[in-house]
């Protein structure tokens, strides 16, 4: 599981505070089951906001030559001993037509 960025540390806090503040509020809570919900409602908004956050690229889908490099890197792949035999007909190499 990758771990969360700041933004989503910050957005995701922010909404819990703000939340809690308004339900508190808005519902004029003083039983402390209704404080407790509130709170409860508050940090399930807080980590939905914190999900939904898009996470950041990896590293390696970020732009530049040393990006396409790992690219090409990662899309290589070694020939086949099948690729090798149709390339290379049965008596071997062509001859030189320069050779004795």
């Amino acid at each position: 599981m990758p771990r969360p960025t700041a933004a989503q540390f910050a957005y995701g806090s922010a909404t819990v505070v703000v939340t809690t503040l308004a339900l508190l509020l808005l519902s004029r809570a003083q039983s402390v089951v209704a404080v407790a919900a509130a709170g409860a409602v508050a940090l399930a908004l807080g980590l939905l906001v914190a999900l939904r956050l898009p996470a950041a690229r990896p590293r390696a889908d970020r732009t530049g030559p040393a990006a396409a490099v790992r690219a090409a890197a990662r899309t290589h792949h070694a020939p086949r001993s099948a690729d090798v035999r149709e390339r290379v007909p049965a008596g071997g190499p062509p001859a030189r037509p320069d050779a004795p």
